[in-house]
This record gives structure tokens, sequence and C-alpha cells, in this order.
């Protein structure tokens, strides 16, 4: 078997196969809109709503009189006094139950705290999401034994701590490379490898491991402080510079037996599973980020006056206002509905929740892109110097430096199109997998087609057709109804267009990712769009028009982006572009490369640090 082969199969059976609860998003790809999974919006308890708004409002006092964001951004570090005050809080243990002693928060009040501390520091927002989100509570909340709960929870909840290693030098996205090992020796496991890239494992007292036990993976509660455990160097970055994040060596690290996550080769399906919710920290910060762009934007389009007019009055920044106001309003829409349908638990979420990070992460970073660009050369300025010079010192080269990790955070932008696109076409593979698959025996592409043929009669006729062809559907939405019906006949387009596609290419349909990777941006799109319609038809309640304003504009802007990507599916450079890289990298034009230095350092491609001492520090 190939080593792709090898991976993919492991990827196979790491992702949860059935789905018995419904899901808005793999239905959207299927071309059957139903709004009634997403509207009205899952709302929390009357009770559970008032902790949570006292919570956020406790929070936003604590970072306006506690948390200078300027010092963390300067000294590359948290202050212990903040993370011991965050920890007094509780907002160490916000959605772990009271029971534990955690707040027992919805997803919903965890993801409005971590909007409110993205817009202020980010580094802030990373080390609660990253103890939170994929560190210890998550996977024991729900894969922990009662024992491991009792024992680990309320320690996270009082402030210890977490943090979540997977990722090892030569292992990114691909776990089938995953060398760190986990031998089996009595009462005991012995822990041995390296891992990088270790989100708070510099200050963390927890750790969740990912170690290869046999010829599957397994997940481990670990002691940080554990004899063996050597945190080798603490990294750094383009941004998020107060993140704790390093490299942590395993030396005949030994691990009582009990602290095993679930059981023996569970661990990238904890890891995945964990994810669903997890990711809808990076959607919260990302919304966070572009509303805080939004009040910078408004307040220096009025403040700059250039030829006689302020500059937002200038068509060309005009249009930049616009799209970081919709879109900003759009996150946030995305944001909420999915954290509200993660604290309903009727639907499974791990499509919504993928699209949310992906979406969220690129056109996060598209606000704070433009922001810089309304700021001219203050944007490219640090505030520290626009401070220095007498001016408002107005964050926004390091919010884009910030930002830029989001896509590559928790899964690449790449990869979660590919993850949305296997969960997105299921039922597709389902019923003509083995059709398409070229290793399948004759016998078993005789029962596919037999599958597929009963499968396609019943679903195609429906793609015809749909409640969008008709002026009068969902009328209650007033004058965003015709956005919905948009997006209710777009859905059966990009059904369609994923059937053609599977028509044309069939096995070697998983190969063609930038097409994919077009339907996966359409489908997300549609998402947004819905959200947004949902969420200005509720907020209309309180603030009139204006959220249709906004959700109108965010639509139409969305209907342009989609259009062209439709466009793209077919008409496209993508196969010359692919032949093209295989010369590049094959050094056929090694003369373009001519004529430059190579300010790089010297040193492998991949590699580990060798020596030093241990730069482990505790949270005093």
């Amino acid at each position: 078997m190939s080593e792709y082969a090898k991976a993919r199969e492991l990827g196979e059976q790491a992702r949860e196969k059935e789905w018995t609860r419904p899901s808005f998003a793999r239905q959207l790809f299927l071309g059957d809109f139903q709004l009634d999974l997403v509207h009205p919006a899952p709302a929390p308890r009357e009770e559970a709503a008032q902790r949570g708004e006292e919570f956020v409002r406790t929070m936003r006092r604590f970072l306006d009189a506690q948390v200078d964001p300027a010092e963390i951004e300067r000294t590359a570090r948290v202050p212990d006094a903040v993370v011991k005050g965050l920890a007094e809080l509780g907002a160490f243990g916000i959605t772990i139950g009271t029971e534990y002693g955690g707040l027992g928060l919805p997803y919903l009040y965890y993801c409005r705290a971590l909007m409110l501390v993205g817009s202020y520091s980010p580094a802030l927002a990373t080390l609660l999401s990253a103890h939170q989100s994929i560190g210890v509570p998550q996977p024991l909340k729900q894969f922990g034994t009662e024992e491991q709960k009792r024992e680990f929870l309320p320690r996270c909840a009082r402030g210890e701590i977490s943090a979540f290693l997977l990722t090892e030098p030569d292992v990114g996205s691909d776990p089938a490379r995953l060398s760190t090992t986990a031998v089996r020796d009595g009462d005991d496991y012995v822990l041995d490898g390296v891992k990088l890239w270790t989100t708070n494992g510099v200050v963390a007292d927890l750790l969740v491991v990912m170690a290869r036990t046999g010829k599957k993976i397994s997940a481990f509660v670990v002691e940080a402080a554990s004899p063996g455990i050597t945190v080798r160097r603490r990294n750094s970055f383009m941004g998020l510079r107060g993140i704790e994040n390093g490299v942590t060596e395993f030396a005949q690290v030994r691990v009582p037996a009990r602290n095993l996550i679930g059981r023996e080769g569970e661990g990238l399906k904890i890891a995945l599973t964990t994810l669903n919710t997890g990711r809808l920290a990076l959607p919260a910060t990302c919304a966070g980020n572009a509303k805080w762009a939004v009040r910078i934007a408004r307040e220096w389009g009025n403040a700059r006056v250039q030829w006689g007019r302020r500059i937002g009055d200038h068509e060309a920044v005009a249009t930049k206002i616009a799209f970081i106001a919709a879109t900003a309003y759009a996150l946030e829409a995305v944001c909420e509905l999915t954290s509200r349908m993660a604290d309903d638990r009727r639907n499974d979420i791990r499509i919504e929740a993928a699209l949310a990070k992906l979406y969220a992460s690129e056109l996060g970073y598209q606000v704070l892109d433009e922001l810089v660009q309304i700021r001219g050369g203050r944007g490219f300025e640090t505030a520290e110097s626009l401070a220095a010079r007498g001016e408002r010192g107005v964050p926004a080269e390091q919010m884009l430096r910030d930002a830029r990790i989001n896509r590559i955070f928790e899964g690449s932008s790449e990869i979660m199109r590919l993850l949305i696109t296997r969960e997105a076409v299921d039922a597709h593979l389902s019923a003509a997998g083995e059709l398409i698959d070229p290793s399948a025996s004759r016998q078993d592409r005789a029962r596919a087609l037999k599958r597929a043929s009963a499968f396609y009669a019943r679903w195609l006729p429906r793609l015809v057709a749909g409640t969008g062809n008709l002026p009068t559907s969902y009328a209650e939405f007033g004058a965003l109804a015709g956005h919905l019906r948009h997006v209710e006949r777009v859905s059966r387009k990009l059904a369609r267009s994923t059937f053609y596609g599977m028509s044309r290419w069939q096995g070697r349909l998983e190969h063609r990712q930038a097409f994919l990777g077009r339907i996966v941006d359409i489908g997300a799109e549609l998402f947004a769009m819905t959200a947004v319609c949902v969420k200005a038809r509720e907020d209309a309640a309180d603030l009139g028009c204006r959220p249709y304003e906004l959700a109108d504009t965010f639509c139409r802007q969305a209907a342009g982006r989609i259009d062209a990507l439709f466009a793209r599916l077919w008409d496209n450079s993508d196969t010359r572009d692919a032949r093209l890289a295989r010369y590049v990298l094959d050094g056929r034009y090694t003369f373009v490369e001519e004529g430059v230095l190579d300010p790089s350092i010297d040193g492998p491609w991949v590699g580990t640090p060798e020596g030093g001492e241990d730069v482990r520090r505790t949270i005093h």
C-alpha cells in the first residue's frame, strides 16, 4: 500500500461515518435547502443566558482595567497576573460543567467572550481557546471516564493550563507519519518522541498527547511536569507574539494507563470529534477582529480628509468600508448560529463548524488587509511608533499579522476544504463509492451500480426546481427573501455541479482539489448568506431596518463571489497550473531564480532542536 493510501485509510478510520442527526450544511451541498434546521436559531435557556451575559460584562471590565495589549505585544508574554486574574474569573472553565468547578456556560457565550478578548488581544484569546477548545477539557468532556473528569476538569477550571500535542517536525496534516510512540509497560505507557508547535506547551500543566500505540494512534492526558519531558525551546512567530508555543520532547515518559482517553486507537477520532466544537473559537476571534475593524474604518474614514472630502466618501475607500462592515456582521452571524447549534445539539455540526472556521479565517483576514489599506502608511506603522509621534496607536498591522495564522491553525484552509468535501460528498460515496473506486472488483461495481442508480433516480429530479423558484417563498424575511430564494436555487446548482464533477472525473475527483475547493467555497458563501439573513431577521426586532441593510449588502457581495467561483469551476487553468508546478519542482525553470540572494539561515528543512536547557516555566 502506498504512503498516500495509508494516510487516506487512516483518515477514513478516524472520521465519524454515521449521520445520526440532521446536518443543514450536508443537505445544502446535496441541493436540499432545509431552512427549518437553522431558523429560528436555537436560543439558550434564560438562566444560562443571564449568567453568560454577566460573565461577558465581567470579562470586559477585567480586560479594560487589568490587561495592556500593547505590553503583551511589546514583551511577547502574557503577564502572570493576567493569567491568574482570568483564572479567578473562571475564564479557563467557561464550558466546563459546574459539577466539575467550571462555569458551565453555553458555547454561545464562550464564543462571545473570545470575540471580546480576540478584539483586544489575539494572543490572550489564543491562550484561552487552546486550553479549552483543543486542550484537556474538550476531549475529556466527550470521551473521558468519570474518574478522569473528576481528576482533571476541576484543575483545568481553576486555571491549570492545558495544551494539545499532535503536530511533529515531520507531521502536519498527515497523521499517518506520526512517530511519537506509547508502549504499554505494566500499569503505564512509556512515551517517546518530539512534538512541535505546542501552543500553551511552554506553560502548560496538563497535556493531551497523541502517540502511536502499535499501528494506530491514541490520546493521553499527561502531566507536563513528568520526568522525561523537556520543552526544548519557545518558538517565535510573525504574529501572536504573546503565545507560549514550543517544542516538547518526551524521553521515556511514564504515563499511567488510566490516563488513556477512550480506547487504544481512538486518538484521531477523538481529535477530529473534539474539533467539531473546538473549531468554534477561531470564528469567534475572527469575528471580534472584524467588528473592531469596522470601528476603526468608521472613525478613520471620518477623520481623514483628502481632496476636500472625507476619505470614506471616496468610492474607492467606500467600497472597502462596505465590505468590512457587511462581512463583520456576517462573520458574527456565522459564529453565533454555529455556536447556538452546538449548544442545541439537535444537529450534527461537523460541516458547519469546519465551514465557519474556513470562512471566518479567510474573510476575516481580508477584512484586516483592507483596513491596513484604508489606513495607508499608518496601517503599516506599528501602534507603538504611531503613539510615539503623537498619533493614536492603532494596531492594524499587528492585527493583520496575528490573524494570518488563523488560515493555518487547526487545519489549513486547503486541508479544511478537503475535509469538508469528504463529508459533503459522503452521500455520493455511500451510493457510488465502489463504482468509481479503481480497486473495486467487478462484483462490487455491479452492486454499486445498482445502488447508485436507485440513489440518483430519486435525487437528481429534485434538483430541477424548488422553493427558490416560487416568488412568494420565505416572505417572512421581507427584503431578504430574494436572497434566501437565491441560496436555495444555487444550492441545487451546486449539487448538480458536484454530480457533473463526479461523472467527469470519477475516482480521480479526489485529486481535483482546486475544483473541490471552489465547491466548498460556494457552500461556505451559501451558509454565510443563510446565517446573516437569520440573524438580521432576529436583530430587526430591536434594531429596525439596519440589520437588513447590512445583510442585503453582504448577500449581494457574496452572490458576486459565488458567480466568479462557478465560472472558474469549468473555465480555469488548473491542469496547466499543476503541470507547470511539476516542472518547477523538477528544476526546469531555475533560470527564474537567478539574480537574487537567499537570506535564509542554513539548516535542514525539517529538524529538531538538540541540547539546551528546559525552557518550561510555571505561571506564578
